[in-house]
């Protein structure tokens, strides 16, 4: 037997006969109204185009999944010996750096110690300090050295991957002995040619953004199980 919708939800509404609709006015697309409507289908259009193109960001993200679990596994191992994660980006990829080290300090999906974990761009005082006096370029270079020890990580956000002190802070992690990741959009590009291990996501800048927020979250989700495991084999 097969079941409908009316059949669960009836409509108990008297059915009034149908009328039919009465011919569409032209509107002069001149006019306010008619300006109204086209901007709505042009807004329509854009947005549309945006959301589809979240996929092709996120299927592009398939190909290193292999990658974003070894990166949570590898931050569980350290990051449980005491190191500490590094993490800068620029932008709307400063907020996502910010966004990580957040989920680190606090929690992500279920209750667990805070681990050790600094978005550099958030120092306010000495971003401000190391801009006037070293340069824009040198911001995170500088904090690199003074933060980072042999064994951490340093993760690295950007969409184009070109960005000057991004790339200086690749300098001063390998001087370091800090080990470096980056998120970036389409690769080649000179952040994926420096760091130690990368994901690049095939998107506009828009939509890699997006795809790095999903990375993120995957990365996170490999963390704190590899937490819980190491958590149960010492009970």
């Amino acid at each position: 037997m097969t079941t409908h919708f009316s059949d669960v939800f009836p409509d108990t509404r008297t059915a009034a006969a149908p009328t039919a609709a009465p011919p569409a006015t032209p509107l002069d697309p001149g006019s306010p109204d008619g300006r109204a409507d086209r901007v709505r289908a042009d807004s329509h259009r854009i947005v549309l185009e945006h959301l589809r193109a979240v996929a092709p960001a996120v299927e592009s993200l398939l190909g290193s999944t292999a990658t974003l679990a070894a990166w949570g596994v590898e931050m569980a191992d350290r990051l449980l010996a005491g190191q500490r994660l590094l993490a800068a980006g620029n932008g709307g990829s400063a907020a996502e750096a910010q966004h990580l080290t957040a989920e680190l300090v606090g929690r992500f999906d279920g209750e667990r110690e805070p681990f050790s974990a600094i978005s550099l761009h958030a120092e306010s005082s000495a971003v401000t300090a190391i801009a006037n006096d070293y340069g824009f370029d040198r911001m995170f270079a500088r904090q690199v050295s003074a933060h980072g020890r042999p064994g951490d990580i340093l993760m690295l956000l950007s969409t184009s991957g070109k960005s000057p002190n991004l790339l200086h802070a690749v300098e001063a992690a390998r001087a370091a002995g800090i080990t470096t990741w980056a998120l970036t959009g389409v690769g080649p590009n000179p952040l994926t040619e420096c760091v130690d291990d990368y994901v690049a996501v095939d998107a506009t800048s828009a939509n890699a953004q997006e795809g790095h927020l999903i990375a993120l979250h995957a990365i996170c989700r490999a963390f704190d199980a590899e937490v819980h495991r190491r958590r149960e084999e010492q009970r």
